[in-house]
């Protein structure tokens, strides 16, 4: 899901400059986080299935006197067009290592959320030595227990029903699958100040006229259900095992789409993790409480 800024504790939401870099065939459009120094190290900031860029533009301003971030729009997401093939996990984690080559020299600090936190820890199992630490914002891990949002995954992945019922869902009117989306995504959707709800409202709005959100959605799920079957030893849980790099692992109390009880065992997996538990947060603990997840991110690093 998409949105502009924050809930608690930042300044007034502001979006970040952007451009279009080639990758993998397609123009990927990048957001650079403004007001930061160029001698400072580089991050990349990648939103989940369904989210965009502007999902991390808040904790990116609040950062911006650590590191010098950018955040893409993936393929299907966003005001980048789709790619046909480019909508798994470890699509995703190519495409991202390919950004990663064209834009830094030096080892990164990477950030993910939901499916982008999943692909983010595919890309740092890959190329450890090109990732100096891995903050994970409610990662789309493999879950042993089926859970609500396990049934919704199997549903669209379904071929022929899953479109049905995207088709469905976007013939509702736009009030209650808006305020349905904020119950969904945040932990406390009555804390967002009005210029959060606004652009939230504008991002939805605009999705609604995009012609591909409805591949990119399907082709997302199926991976990430995908996910849940792969062998152990090739599993997500098995590149998590292979992770030496600092990591903070972010989670929020009130996730609806991730069971915030898999913090136990992703602290176990990674050999070198911190915690954050933030109870009252949903499913974006960047935007909901951007001020923590920063002041952890900068405790994690000194």
């Amino acid at each position: 899901m998409d949105s502009y800024g924050a809930v608690t504790g930042a300044s007034t939401p502001q979006e970040w400059p952007a451009r279009t870099v080639p990758v993998s065939g397609v123009d990927l459009l990048v957001r650079d986080v403004p007001g930061a120094d160029e001698k400072l190290p580089p991050a990349l900031f990648v939103h989940g299935l369904g989210g965009s860029s502007l999902n991390w533009t808040t904790l990116g301003l609040l950062l911006n006197d650590t590191v010098r971030g950018i955040a893409p729009d993936l393929p299907g997401f966003g005001q980048t067009p789709p790619l046909a093939g480019m909508g798994g996990i470890s699509e995703q984690a190519d495409l991202l290592s390919e950004l990663m080559t064209r834009e830094f020299d030096e080892p990164v600090h990477l950030f993910g959320n939901s499916m982008g936190g999943a692909a983010a820890v595919a890309l740092a199992a890959r190329r450890p030595a090109d990732v100096g630490s891995l903050t994970l914002v409610s990662p789309a891990l493999p879950h042993p227990r089926v859970s609500a949002s396990a049934l919704w995954f199997t549903a669209i992945s379904t071929p022929r029903l899953g479109r049905a019922v995207l088709e469905r869902t976007r013939r509702i009117p736009f009030e209650r699958r808006f305020k349905a989306s904020l119950s969904v995504i945040f932990g406390e959707p009555r804390l967002l100040p009005p210029e959060v709800l606004e652009a939230y409202e504008a991002e939805l709005r605009a999705r609604d006229t995009q012609t591909w959100g409805t591949e990119a959605t399907l082709e997302a799920a199926r991976s990430i259900l995908a996910s849940q079957f792969t062998r152990p030893r090739r599993s997500l849980w098995a590149d998590a095992a292979k992770i030496r790099c600092p990591v903070l692992l972010v989670y929020g109390g009130r996730d609806r789409l991730v069971d915030p009880k898999i913090r136990t065992k992703a602290q176990r997996t990674f050999p070198n993790a911190r915690l954050l538990y933030l109870p009252n947060s949903g499913h974006v603990a960047q935007m909901e409480h951007p001020d923590l997840v920063a002041r952890a991110f900068r405790q994690l690093i000194a």
